[in-house]
């Protein structure tokens, strides 16, 4: 019976009492991980750049729902800056102790969708100082002030584009291609702090990011390409997070998981 009890704790999802890092989060991803990790008693720290209007609403529904007041805080953080990420971690640990997971669901896109030969050197960079530069410090921070021990987790975001090859997305899924990399070598050398290093793949979903630049004949197009005859939403992708942040997850490690309804 205890034996049972034991094993029926270490495949909880509960995230009670951890302290959970989501950049992007209030993008269309970002925010349905935020919600739910809080949802499952995570204390979440909502990291965005721009406009505070949609941090401030996320903020208010998620603590709103919360028994114990702030559930979350956000903060304004450039992840291609390293001392906008460190003050993030920073942050994060001054209002609710040491941090347990990181996820990093921030990117940005050329929603021109240039071919590789009309890509500007300015998009590239841009591109690769927020998917990948952004992703690294993110990651690297999160390596050095994790708790070890068991519980710790980072989850990066990836994109099913790096397997679909879609014309006009070189940039971003060169980024992706990056990411995919970096977390499983992170993986590795984070052996012995029982931290956990994986990344999600999530395919075409309902965000801003995926309708910018498109038409309603290119979102068709893309929706029939799907066996599941739909585009994904965030909360198709938002559970997985919540799985892989919790103790349940435990036993996955460095592995790109696509989430996309067998888009690729």
């Amino acid at each position: 019976m205890a034996a049972s009890a034991s094993a029926a704790k270490k495949l909880s999802t509960s995230l009670e009492g951890r302290v959970a890092i989501v950049t992007g989060g209030t993008g269309g991803i970002g925010s349905a991980v935020a919600s739910h990790l809080a949802s499952l008693g995570a204390n979440v720290v909502i990291g965005y750049i721009g406009d505070p209007t949609l941090a401030e609403h996320l903020l208010s529904t998620i603590n709103a729902a919360a028994t114990t007041i702030p559930r979350a805080i956000a903060v304004e953080a450039d992840v291609s800056d390293p001392a906008q990420v460190k003050a993030l971690f920073d942050r994060a640990e001054s209002a609710f102790g040491k941090i347990n997971i990181l996820v990093t669901t921030a990117a940005v896109i050329d929603d021109t969708y240039p071919t590789l030969a009309d890509t500007s050197d300015e998009k590239w960079d841009w591109v690769f100082s927020v998917n990948a530069k952004g992703t690294f410090l993110c990651c690297r921070e999160a390596a050095n002030r994790i708790v070890r021990g068991g519980g710790g987790r980072i989850i990066t975001f990836s994109s099913s584009t790096v397997g679909s090859l879609r014309l006009g997305y070189g940039a971003y899924a060169a980024t992706k291609g990056a990411v995919e990399t970096m977390t499983k070598v992170l993986a590795r050398e984070l052996k012995g702090t029982m931290i956990t290093a994986n990344a999600i793949a999530p395919g075409p979903t309902t965000t801003p990011m995926f309708y910018a630049g498109k038409t309603e004949k290119d979102v068709e197009d893309i929706r029939r390409e799907s066996p599941l005859e739909r585009i994904g939403c965030p909360m198709d992708v938002a559970p997985l997070v919540g799985f892989l942040a919790s103790d349940a997850g435990g036993w996955v490690n460095a592995q790109v998981i696509r989430c996309n309804g067998g888009y690729v």
